[in-house]
């Protein structure tokens, strides 16, 4: 099966909620990447420019954010900033600037030269430096503008030997600079500041006699090329080396063309779409084709291509390669095993014993584990998240020193995915894109759709900085109340905010420091609260301040809030005002963290021991005691051994101490701090290992039995490539772990006594596969016995 045959997915995102009475027919249409919004502009009628067109704007599941005529010029072209913003391009070369909700923002233009030959073509580009506008004129001259938020205009040099509009255009941005590639017939162009340069593509088809269409990817790495041939021709952008080149047998000029690679991905492809047809070429002669039944158009993403048509949204990408080593039929993978084990313990099946096996004995369980949390954050389905993600929770559990962020922070990730994904929100974003987006940028966008509640509840999830989340999303929904509230009582009190806000404070003045009197109608707007607290803390002696704040919860707990980033010393007196002993032990704690000195330190928790007696919370007190004996401790250590532990945790302590050679005082830690018998066993298993420190490590064997077992001392030697050590405890390990012991020091007749001794079929059949040719036939064919006569029991 050729692969990029068997290598792409086209899945539906969504069905699309407007209603478009002749789908993207004579519109233009600009979607924003990253699963931005979508604007649509039905096409000037020059025979009727009385008639307005409506621009509409609307999120990637087709629900409708903003609509509003459109009363200014021709518009030639749509795009969408970095930060969602719509650029509306007019053939006089005015850029108007709205957001997202149809609010004008601003307008520029990009030069007398272009306004008085008129913008012919129009590209809007993503850069480093930010969105830019490329503009070829009706004087056959391009100007370019790399950053629309800085605007320095460049008039790039002129092509020779164009007589009319060049073929096709792309803007690639190489060494840290924006350039045009031009195709003038078979000609290629580049155009920097300076010159104007020519490019041959290297094994171009000879066929060709022009190149009619060109896209660049996503990253401005790699270029695709079609010939009037029906050839694409891909390559880096730098037309250095070429990739690939595949004959579509259709010579007909296309409607669109996208680059479709995911990062790190070896496989050159792109999508090239003519009316009803999209196909998908890459490395190999064979294509892939899909039939389409509606106008679409391709939306570009750094993972793939979106297809956006009139009642459909889908995604082509290239399989991810985790997804494809699960999910492939018949396939071995570590992961597709763990995902059958996983089944098959559900259904309460032997079987997931034998996969487990066949999987812990490659040693590849770790990697099983990591290829299902992988393929997990490439799903779109939320059930076959789950699916793999409980395989992977199965796997971890047999699984001693599996780290556990990697779960943990996909299982974030995908929750707060499927939270924007979903359809009354519309940002599918896949997690590729989540992580080169950032989570700052994603709340960002809820906050410019005004889904201020969202934003919160991700932030609180994902544990976001105050200052990063909450309360700056607070502040930006304040703001917009308190907009909303001016632009209600403008017409009739206010002349502006300032004048509405001083009457909130006059008013509070008036009738005796009520705060109860405006919370209740503000909570959203939870600046016009901050800044009557904030006017009253100054009008008011401290005593009679705190008081007041005391009857009012919701302005106290804004006021700790903003006490707690500004005023530190201020929320202790809260603290203490309200005989809150639990917060002020706890603010105690977080202050002995703030201190560079051993005994400031310590002095803070001893307050903070004081004020949880107090609130009679004794496990707090009791390990805030422990804590300070450590720190002593380690000091003592320190100064008489000359170790840095100060500051270390009571386990990173005795690990410290147990690889440096000092035994007796890490057993004082154990025995004073009564760490559980099997984790410093454990600890000190693996300290003496790592040191090759064997002859204290068999006397540590024998100081009494093993918490542990000796299976794990068998396991560490032969980790550390010693054998002769390993055979040593063999004979101390329990019988149920007998055979897997022998077989770790390569000892096939000792396991195969075990095996037949414990008759049992799994452990026969498994000394059976480590039986080599040399193994003696006596052997074997008494393990055949034994298993052919466990099988009839």
């Amino acid at each position: 099966i050729c692969f990029i045959c068997a290598n792409y997915l086209k899945i539906e995102l969504y069905e699309m909620g407007w209603n478009l009475k002749d789908g993207l027919r004579d519109c233009l249409v600009a979607a924003a990447p990253y699963g931005g919004p979508i604007a649509l502009l039905k096409a000037h009628n020059r025979c009727s420019p009385s008639a307005r067109p409506q621009l509409e704007i609307f999120s990637s599941s087709g629900l409708p954010l903003a609509s509003f005529p459109w009363k200014s010029g021709v518009v030639k072209q749509l795009g969408w900033t970095v930060s969602d913003d719509l650029l509306c391009v007019q053939e006089d070369g005015t850029v108007l600037v709205y957001d997202l909700l149809g609010g004008f923002k601003r307008h520029f233009s990009m030069g007398n030269e272009v306004s008085q030959s008129q913008v012919l073509e129009t590209k809007i580009f993503h850069s480093p430096y930010g969105t830019g506008v490329a503009i070829l004129t009706g004087a056959l001259r391009f100007t370019l503008a790399t950053n629309i938020d800085d605007i320095k205009l460049r008039r790039l040099p002129e092509v020779p030997g164009l007589q009319g509009a060049p073929s096709c255009w792309a803007v690639l941005t190489q060494d840290r600079q924006s350039k045009v590639l031009v195709a003038n017939g078979s000609h290629l162009f580049v155009l920097d500041n300076t010159a104007c340069t020519p490019v041959t593509p290297p094994g171009l088809s000879p066929q060709a006699s022009s190149i009619v269409h060109m896209c660049v990817s996503f990253s401005y790495k790699y270029l695709a090329l079609l010939t009037d041939s029906g050839h694409v021709w891909m390559g880096t952008s730098n037309l250095k080396e070429k990739l690939s080149e595949v004959d579509t047998k259709i010579k007909a000029p296309p409607k669109q063309m996208a680059w479709c690679r995911r990062p790190k991905s070896q496989q050159p492809s792109a999508v090239v779409m003519w009316d009803g047809l999209l196909l998908v070429v890459g490395e190999c002669k064979e294509t892939i084709q899909y039939h389409l039944d509606d106008d679409s158009i391709l939306v570009p993403e750094l993972d793939g291509v979106r297809i956006i048509s009139g009642t459909h949204h889908e995604l082509l990408q290239e399989v991810p390669g985790a997804c494809e080593e699960i999910f492939k039929i018949a396939s071995m993978a570590p992961g597709a095993l763990l995902l059958e084990a996983h089944k098959e313990y559900e259904k309460e099946s032997q079987k997931a014993d034998e996969y487990l096996r066949e999987i812990k004995e490659q040693s590849l369980l770790s990697e099983a584990v990591r290829q299902c949390v992988e393929a997990a954050g490439h799903e779109h389905e939320p059930e076959t998240q789950k699916t793999l993600l409980r395989a992977a929770s199965f796997g971890k559990c047999f699984l001693s020193n599996f780290p556990p962020e990697q779960f943990v922070s996909m299982c974030r990730d995908l929750r707060v995915l499927n939270a924007v994904r979903d359809y009354t929100v519309g940002i599918p974003l896949s997690h590729t894109q989540f992580k080169q987006m950032t989570i700052q940028v994603l709340i960002d966008r809820l906050v410019y759709r005004k889904l201020y509640p969202l934003a919160i509840e991700v932030c609180r999830y994902l544990k976001t900085p105050e200052y990063q989340g909450v309360s700056r999303v607070l502040k930006y929904w304040a703001c917009y109340k308190v907009c909303v509230c001016v632009y209600l009582f403008t017409p009739l009190l206010y002349s502006n905010i300032l004048y509405f806000v001083l009457f909130l404070q006059l008013l509070f003045n008036k009738v005796a420091l009520n705060l109860s009197k405006l919370t209740p109608y503000c909570m959203p707007s939870c600046m016009l609260v901050y800044t009557v607290v904030m006017y009253l803390k100054n009008e008011l002696n401290r005593g009679d301040f705190f008081m007041m704040l005391r009857n009012q919860p919701v302005a106290l707990s804004l006021y700790k809030q903003f006490c707690k980033h500004q005023e530190q010393d201020t929320l202790k007196d809260l603290f203490n005002q309200d005989d809150d002993h639990e917060e002020l032990g706890n603010f105690y704690v977080k202050a002995s963290y703030k201190e560079q000195r051993l005994e400031a330190r310590i002095a803070h928790l001893q307050s903070a021991v004081d004020e949880y007696y107090k609130a009679k919370n004794e496990f707090s007190a009791k390990t805030t005691e422990d804590e300070m004996r450590l720190l002593r401790f380690q000091r003592k250590l320190e100064e008489e051994k000359g170790e840095q532990l100060v500051g270390f945790s009571l386990h990173d302590t005795m690990t410290t101490l147990l690889s440096v050679g000092l035994h007796k005082h890490a057993e004082q830690l154990y025995k004073d701090f009564r760490v559980p018998d099997k984790r410093f066993w454990w600890l000190r298993l693996k300290a003496l290992a790592e040191k090759e420190d064997w002859e204290e490590l068999e006397k540590f064997s024998k100081s009494k039995k093993s918490p542990i077992g000796y299976l794990p001392f068998v396991e560490v030697c032969i980790k550390h490539h010693n054998k002769y050590e390993a055979r040593k405890y063999v004979s101390k390990v329990t019988l149920e772990q007998k055979v897997k012991a022998h077989l770790a020091v390569g000892d096939v007749e000792g396991a195969a006594e075990a095996a037949i001794e414990r008759r049992n079929e799994s452990e026969i059949g498994t000394v059976l596969s480590r039986c080599s040719a040399t193994t003696d036939h006596l052997l074997v064919e008494r393990l055949n016995r034994a298993k052919a006569t466990v099988a009839k029991k």
